[in-house]
């Protein structure tokens, strides 16, 4: 998908990824744009948003054994009437949708409070139920959707790398999902690619700046992220993203 780096306005920014969506089943938006719909929907302190990935507890759950894998998560319900949090409750897929890691529920730490109601994740919140919910067709639209959002920290070591994707191409048996960069510190690879459902290459990009997302229509396409390198060995290494998905009921 062509995407200029020069921001436009909001609307005409959420018309152009809505297109996208609907014309190939995801859309890759870079830093700027991602930014300027984000802040049209009242996102501020990017820094103290980002900084809470530095306190994510260790995802025990890994059934490749790994220990690469930080997160926090949380369940919100997003309607017309505004965003509201969900009590904490376990985070399931099926081993259709997740081969290696589905089929129990994983009860992850929560997303802290001062986390779920910061001005960027209501943000985030507010303009994926906006754009979604519009490329919904009114017949299929919720009165209320199912929100799940997951804070990633993957790491690479020396010897080990960091897998985004363990589970391989994938779907995440939801509608719709976004992943928003948060920080790539020192390291390398983490292509993100998109087939469709016959796994046909549709496309394919790095989320390499804080705020590149990827926007995905999960009925349509299957997503994976190639394994992440340390650039320098001596240095700590780590993606960071924030993964939503909305699901209807």
């Amino acid at each position: 998908m062509h995407d200029e780096t020069q921001t436009t306005a909001p609307q005409a920014l959420a018309q152009a990824a809505g297109a996208a969506l609907l014309a190939q089943g995801f859309a890759h938006l870079r830093a700027p744009r991602m930014r300027a719909l984000l802040e049209a929907a009242g996102a501020t302190d990017w820094e103290g948003f980002a900084a809470s990935w530095n306190d994510l507890g260790l995802d025990a759950y890994m059934a490749d054994g790994g220990r690469y894998r930080r997160r926090r998560f949380a369940c919100f319900a997003a309607s017309p009437a505004g965003i509201r949090r969900k009590p904490h409750q376990p985070h399931y897929q099926s081993r259709d949708y997740n081969p290696l890691n589905g089929g129990v529920e994983r009860w992850f730490e929560p997303v802290t409070e001062a986390i779920a109601a910061h001005p960027v994740m209501r943000a985030v919140l507010a303009a994926c139920h906006g754009l979604f919910d519009r490329l919904t067709p009114p017949a299929a639209r919720p009165d209320s959707w199912h929100v799940e959002v997951h804070q990633f920290r993957i790491e690479a070591r020396p010897g080990e790398a960091g897998r985004p994707t363990p589970e391989g191409m994938h779907r995440d048996g939801v509608d719709w999902v976004l992943v928003l960069l948060v920080r790539r510190e020192n390291v390398v690879r983490g292509e993100t690619a998109i087939h469709d459902l016959q796994r046909r290459p549709l496309g394919s990009f790095t989320l390499a700046e804080p705020m590149d997302a990827a926007l995905v229509d999960d009925n349509r396409c299957y997503h994976g992220v190639t394994p992440v390198l340390p650039l320098d060995p001596a240095r700590p290494a780590h993606r960071d993203v924030l993964v939503v998905t909305f699901r209807r009921g």
